[in-house]
């Protein structure tokens, strides 16, 4: 049984897993929104706000520990400049998760992920 282990597998193994959330954060954070399936949403949310909480930090430690997760310098540099003056009054809460309808193809839950206002 799963009793209290947290976070969704997506049906791939660890290090996939790693380099999808990766890149759809990048995405995220890039473009402001995406669109991609309702799990990989939730999942990469509360990522997504880790990055911007270091950006608010604003040290080099924390600029450090969004190189590791992040491999777009431009994109830091947007989490560190932009984000990070947009979201500094805000204690939290800097993405949405809106659901779409089921995907034409296979039937997938679908969500809009993006940055809030």
């Amino acid at each position: 049984m799963r009793h209290q282990l947290a976070g969704r597998k997506l049906g791939r193994r660890t290090a996939h897993r790693w380099s999808l959330y990766r890149n759809l954060t990048t995405d995220l954070l890039r473009y402001g929104k995406i669109t991609t399936t309702l799990p990989k949403a939730k999942e990469m949310k509360s990522l997504a706000d880790k990055m911007v909480t270091l950006g608010k930090e604003g040290s080099l430690a924390s600029r450090r520990r969004a190189f590791a997760f992040i491999y777009d310098e431009k994109v830091v540099d947007k989490v560190f400049d932009e984000y990070a003056t947009r979201y500094k009054s805000r204690s939290g809460g800097y993405t949405r998760v809106l659901k779409l309808g089921p995907r034409e193809g296979d039937r997938a839950p679908m969500a809009q992920i993006e940055m809030v206002e």
